[in-house]
């Protein structure tokens, strides 16, 4: 049995998927602070079959024990995690007691039952302004905002963990942009709120939830103004945490971090144009200052994910925004 926390969430729902068409078992874990109890009940239409979930938050040492007690469980996919850039810089204390208080709290839980194969959501964050692109898993760490430290700090707790428990296995995924949804279009990316990402802003504005797009910056040193990021469709990404858990599986007992990206950079008006194709909507859009703690661009080296996990993203950014379109149109009001 796989434990997925945050497992109710964009990402994490969309892994489940997978792992479950795969021939993994999965329970899934989740506060539902950012996430709905439908999205749970539309994988369970995606897979045939219901997905366990367990209402609790990572914080908790009772829920979690109780967790490793109710269900047999053989590795922990960890997504459980604040993610909002400028919500971190309003909230630091919120971010580091949730990503980092909540990620400790696991790790007590898993050690105690004996539970010792773990993947981290991590984030290209962790890397904050680069050098060039495309960032090696060997760059610099300088994390630009409070959301980015969370996560390098947990990767330094699980580095020391491994170092003083040689029995874990570790795998840190460091991702960049997922946008996309599955294509049976009944689960995608339905934030709480004003979307703090960029794709669901666009398919919102779409289906005439939001007036317009507002882009952060239109002065980045970048070739149209905006910022460029390396979008990834989440069902490559998916793919990209089911590779990391067989591999965790194996017990190799060490620490392997890896990028999860395309190697290739788009800007956000390239997005932008390619939804309008893949929709056939306009998207109006006013470029507004730039967000504390946003880079101009930075894109990955997938090279490592290939040699180690035998992972490589396939999916275009034609498809990326296709899927999206076909999530939000037929859910114009996500799972509501």
């Amino acid at each position: 049995m796989i434990l997925l926390t945050g497992g109710a969430g964009y990402i994490a729902l969309h892994t489940a998927a997978v792992l479950i068409e795969t021939g993994h078992d999965v329970v899934l874990f989740d506060n539902f602070c950012n996430s709905k109890p439908l999205a749970v009940e539309r994988l369970a239409a995606i897979v045939g079959r219901p997905v366990p979930c367990v209402q609790g938050d990572v914080r908790s040492r009772t829920d979690l024990d109780g967790l490793f007690d109710q269900y047999s469980i053989d590795a922990v996919i960890h997504f459980a995690g604040l993610k909002a850039v400028g919500e971190s810089a309003a909230e630091p204390l919120r971010y580091y007691d949730n990503n980092v208080g909540g990620s400790l709290v696991l790790l007590e839980a898993m050690q105690q039952a004996e539970v010792r194969r773990i993947v981290f959501s991590s984030s290209a964050c962790v890397y904050g302004e680069p050098d060039a692109s495309p960032i090696p898993e060997s760059a610099a760490l300088r994390p630009a905002n409070v959301y980015g430290r969370t996560k390098l700090m947990v990767e330094e707790i699980l580095r020391d963990l491994q170092l003083a428990a040689p029995g874990w296995s570790v795998a840190l995924l460091r991702y960049f942009n997922p946008v996309g949804a599955h294509p049976s279009g009944l689960i995608g990316e339905d934030p709480n709120g004003v979307p703090n990402n960029l794709m669901p802003f666009v398919t919102q504005v779409a289906v005439g939830r939001r007036p317009q797009l507002q882009v952060f910056g239109g002065d980045y040193p970048t070739p149209d103004g905006s910022g460029v990021r390396d979008y990834i469709h989440v069902m490559d990404l998916a793919d990209g945490h089911r590779a990391a858990l067989d591999w965790a599986l194996r017990d190799p007992r060490e620490v392997l971090t890896a990028n999860l990206g395309t190697g290739q950079g788009y800007s956000v008006l390239d997005l932008v144009r390619s939804f309008e194709q893949a929709s056939g909507r306009a998207i109006p859009y006013r470029i507004v200052a730039r967000r504390a703690g946003d880079v101009a661009a930075y894109w990955g080296d997938p090279l490592l994910a290939r040699q180690r996990l035998g992972w490589t993203a396939r999916r275009t950014l034609e498809d990326m925004c296709r899927d999206s379109w076909n999530w939000q149109s037929r859910n114009p009001q996500g799972f509501a």
